[in-house]
């Protein structure tokens, strides 16, 4: 009798931990908004290209930092992707200008990019097995979402304590503590012979010829706008549109009795509900066509932000929507990271998930910087919304004619 493979192996549990902890950090950023323009006097725009150049760089980092892994080892990159994350975070905190925290930023957006999806998913992908392959990247993925259940409430804490230079600070000392788990990242590298005597440039020749890595690509660009929009503009919003909050309702007997609070609420109900959307996600991808079910999320994000868009905002449609979009957040990454690695191989799924991350970063750049520069326009975030709308509705389209058959399997 055949013993099935383990699904919580060291490498999984440790990569949730280095996944979670960078993404508790990067979750809260929105919070900090307001706080740095009022005590600067920036426009909303100036903070919001700050986070829009930390997307990009992220996206640009994700790649550079895949190769990185797969070249000196997972480990290596995870530590230099931690000590950018680290300086970046510590000189952004003496930033006295845009221009220095836009260009600090920099330093982020690497720094995610070590500790984040494109080299954890990877060791993650490498070390499960193929029944449990789907599985571990949902809740590899759903451990970024678990860092935003708490990222935001923590950063508005502290924020009551502390500047927000302090608090940058210690958000520098937590994500060095996720270096304490590296000993348990050792895995395995299982690839099939043919894999293992292509070099890189073989693969990304293949892979930059076939239609369908195209389409992945293009489809990604909306996952990274709406998320980046939300995750940097969402509290703000929230606390300057959303009506008043009953004082003697259910949210204010649990702490919430500002818009301000339930902001950073909001954003954690988003990472709530995504631990299940997550994983729900990994495990049917094991089930069922990968790029139907992308199709599907897209399609159902697509109505969820329409439909909040046009009713008026109040405390239940916040938490509403935060549910409702947050069980469709991330779902996206263990399908379309299984899909690369399906389609292309193991052994560069680094590499080339860097890449087509890239796609999503660049719809980060554009969401974030975009609704700031319309906010100072117009006094409003609704076009931007509108546009998010648009692009949803494009991904959803675009994953329909991708061919799922891995290379190997393909005709010559």
């Amino acid at each position: 009798m055949q013993t099935r493979a383990p699904l919580f192996t060291p490498v999984l549990i440790a990569g949730c931990v280095v996944i979670m902890l960078g993404f508790a950090i990067r979750a809260s950023f929105g919070v900090f908004q307001i706080p740095i323009a009022e005590e600067f006097g920036w426009p909303r725009a100036e903070f919001s290209f700050a986070i829009a150049i930390q997307n990009l760089a992220w996206g640009i980092g994700q790649p550079l930092f895949g190769a990185f892994a797969e070249r000196f080892g997972d480990r290596r990159a995870i530590i230099l992707g931690a000590l950018s994350y680290a300086a970046g975070l510590v000189l952004s905190s003496y930033a006295m200008t845009p221009g220095q925290h836009q260009l600090l930023e920099i330093l982020v957006g690497f720094g995610i990019a070590g500790t984040g999806f494109g080299v954890i998913l990877a060791v993650v992908g490498r070390a499960a097995s193929a029944e449990n392959r789907s599985l571990a990247l949902g809740i590899a993925t759903a451990a970024g979402s678990a860092g935003q259940v708490f990222g935001a409430p923590v950063a508005e804490a502290l924020l009551g304590y502390f500047p927000w230079q302090t608090v940058f600070l210690i958000f520098a000392g937590v994500i060095l503590s996720a270096l304490l788990v590296l000993p348990m990242m050792r895995a395995p590298v299982p690839a099939t012979k043919a894999e293992l005597e292509e070099s890189m440039g073989e693969v990304l020749i293949k892979a930059f010829r076939d239609p369908s890595f195209a389409l992945i690509f293009l489809g990604f660009f909306s996952c990274g706008y709406q998320l980046a929009f939300i995750t940097a503009h969402f509290p703000a919003f929230v606390t300057e549109m959303c009506g008043a909050i009953d004082p003697s309702g259910t949210l204010a007997s649990l702490g919430v009795s500002t818009t301000s609070a339930l902001g950073a609420v909001a954003i954690s109900l988003i990472g709530l509900a995504n631990i299940v959307g997550t994983i729900t996600a990994g495990w049917l991808g094991n089930r069922f066509s990968k790029k139907y079910l992308l199709a599907s999320i897209y399609a159902a994000r697509t109505f969820v932000a329409a439909a909040f868009i046009m009713t008026p905002m109040t405390p239940a449609t916040v938490i509403l929507f935060s549910v409702s979009m947050g069980a469709l957040w991330l779902a996206t990454v263990p399908l379309t990271s299984g899909l690369v690695a399906h389609i292309y191989g193991l052994r560069y799924m680094g590499t080339l998930y860097g890449i087509v991350f890239f796609s999503h970063q660049l719809g980060s750049f554009v969401g974030v910087w975009l609704g700031g520069r319309m906010y100072d326009a117009y006094g409003s975030y609704t076009a931007v919304w509108w546009i998010g709308v648009a692009v949803g509705a494009f991904s959803a389209l675009v994953h329909l004619p991708v061919n799922e058959r891995s290379l190997e399997a393909r005709p010559a």
